[in-house]
């Protein structure tokens, strides 16, 4: 059984997170993805997180890397330019991250590329895309997160606005350029022509915010920060469960359109009685005396594990979901079943955890994890796609440019 994308060939120009995230899900849905490091220490994020006596890749970069073929390439020198000219001739799609001109410096902007290989899919993210006001200023998550409004609507109604602690801005550009590249190749299939798709950071992040619009749209005033409160009516906050643990807690919902959950949470805790409540009969009651049924909610849970009370409340048709911390996470028996986290034997880090591929797709297997060691596809990469004989490919490490 083949992969969805299997065939397609990927030059990935990218690093750190969020154009790796992007060619990761290629590669998970079966591309055949190159990776192009620079000498002598490759991709920056092969040190990220690492710890000064630990030589290995990091596993930031493993976790992001994985079903990646990797080649070491001076692109400074006038050899490794011919490199890339020659790869990106045979490629599908060529994606990259760089800062604002340093593909056309190279020689390998759209353009160029174009010229090379006019079926090509020329990917670009950008912190604030290639024009406008912005266009010149480097970005990173944190900065596409304060840029796009996310930042406002985080933390407590009192304190300071407050970071995602999902990586929106780079992941999630990753995912939106993946989607770009897909139409892109779908409209490739119909005029044999490839183009350039290009996702801003702060765009990107400004999307998945979008929502939180809502009232400025309705009344011109900017939205206010609500912490774990609802800001849509109903019900909705943290509840604190057994054990000292930050993380022993329960995040429940309660919408204002669903009162049979709020039905539901009464019998769940024995207290029927608050149904008539007046301090909860409506939606809009509930809302307003939020910290009233968040204190009672606690005194149940709190002589409960965090699992216990998401079991109870979920298996009843409640919205609500104990709070994983990462260990957590990864040894979820939920995760480990679906096989989004497993294990793998790696040949420098050994055994180790992976989070794998979200996406499920009936006619492709899922693809196991392999991230890439540093250069362990050059001389294979460089013989059958670009042509070089085995002496030029020797030469070219002779001189250091691979």
């Amino acid at each position: 059984m083949s992969q969805a994308l299997e065939g397609i060939r990927v030059i990935d120009f990218t690093h750190d997170q969020a154009g790796p995230s992007c060619t990761q899900m290629l590669a998970w849905l079966g591309a055949d993805v190159i990776k192009i490091e620079r000498p002598p220490h490759g991709d920056r994020a092969r040190r990220l997180w690492a710890t000064a006596d630990d030589p290995a890749d990091s596993y930031f970069f493993l976790l992001l890397n994985s079903n990646k073929r990797s080649i070491v390439v001076d692109l400074k020198t006038d050899e490794g330019k011919d490199i890339a000219r020659r790869l990106v001739r045979e490629a599908d799609v060529v994606a990259e991250n760089l800062g604002p001109g340093v593909m056309e410096r190279l020689g390998l902007g759209y353009e160029a590329v174009h010229v090379l290989n006019p079926r090509a899919v020329y990917a670009s993210v950008k912190g604030f895309g290639s024009y406008g006001p912005y266009s010149a200023y480097k970005c990173f998550e944190p900065v596409a997160q304060a840029t796009s409004g996310a930042m406002s609507v985080t933390g407590e109604a009192d304190g300071p606005p407050l970071l995602n602690g999902a990586n929106i801005g780079d992941s999630g550009t990753g995912m939106h350029l993946a989607i770009a590249i897909l139409a892109a190749l779908v409209q490739r299939g119909r005029t044999g022509k490839g183009q350039l798709v290009e996702v801003a950071m702060q765009e990107a992040v400004l999307n998945l915010t979008r929502v939180k619009f809502t009232p400025t749209l309705r009344d011109g005033k900017p939205l206010g920060r609500t912490g774990n409160r609802s800001v849509t009516g109903g019900y909705a906050d943290l509840i604190r469960c057994a054990g000292d643990g930050s993380n022993d807690a329960v995040y429940l919902i309660i919408p204002p359109d669903n009162p049979e959950m709020f039905t539901a949470v009464t019998e769940v805790i024995g207290q029927p009685e608050l149904q008539k409540d007046e301090r909860f009969a409506t939606p809009p009651a509930r809302a307003r005396n939020a910290a009233d049924l968040t204190e009672i909610l606690e005194g149940w849970g709190r002589s409960r594990s965090k699992h216990e009370v998401m079991k109870a409340l979920a298996s009843r048709g409640v919205v609500c979901g104990a709070v994983l911390d990462t260990a957590e996470v990864l040894a979820n028996p939920h995760l480990r079943e679906r096989g989004v986290v497993y294990d793998i034997d790696h040949p420098t880090r050994g055994r180790f955890s992976v989070i794998g591929s979200p996406v499920r797709l009936s006619d492709s297997p899922f693809a196991p994890t392999r991230a890439p060691l540093m250069g362990e596809h050059t001389e294979t990469v460089l013989q059958s796609l670009a042509g070089f004989s085995a002496d030029e490919v020797r030469a070219l490490r002779e001189k250091r440019v691979i």
